[in-house]
């Protein structure tokens, strides 16, 4: 499996520029029978589920949850999290609480840790914040790295970080 995690805050032309280049290094990194593994969410989430559909890698989307039932998302995150349903090929629920930052973490965490590869959208910045809360994109990296996942990094100049995470249609 593939867990992919990434920067909150990437702008809209960002998230749109890439879906292609997910296409790409999923065509170049995803052995045959690979799934990618994505916390439910708008932004890189969705961006990530709509490349790996269009690469034909099915995806596993994964739903937070409180005592084995589905939590309730952030309002923002319904509409994203109800097409990454449709565009999943399976949905794994795992308990965390979607509105506090370092469960989110702990989250992906666990993901990263249950997976053979990691895809980071990581600008190469150290922990900071961003517009959501604390950004924890070099940690995570590093955790992976020192499980002995192995670890691709996606990042193009052409990104911008500092947006609302948006995807339309």
């Amino acid at each position: 499996m593939i867990a992919v995690v990434g920067h909150s805050d990437l702008t809209a032309p960002t998230l749109k520029l890439l879906q292609e280049d997910v296409r790409e290094t999923l065509r170049r990194i995803a052995p045959p029978g690979a799934t990618v593994v994505v916390r439910a969410g708008r932004g890189l989430p969705l961006a990530i589920g709509r490349a790996a559909r269009r690469t034909g890698v099915p995806m596993v989307a994964v739903l937070p949850a409180q005592e084995s039932e589905p939590a309730l998302l952030p309002e923002a995150d319904r509409a994203a999290a109800g097409e990454l349903l449709y565009l999943s090929a399976h949905v794994r629920l795992m308990t965390y609480d979607p509105a506090d930052p370092a469960e989110c973490v702990a989250a992906d965490e666990r993901l990263i840790a249950s997976c053979a590869t990691l895809l980071a959208v990581w600008d190469g910045s150290p922990d900071g914040s961003c517009d959501d809360g604390p950004d924890a994109m070099g940690h995570l990296v590093e955790y992976a790295r020192l499980r002995g996942v192995a670890t691709e990094v996606l990042w193009s100049p052409a990104y911008a970080r500092g947006g609302t995470p948006t995807l339309s249609p």
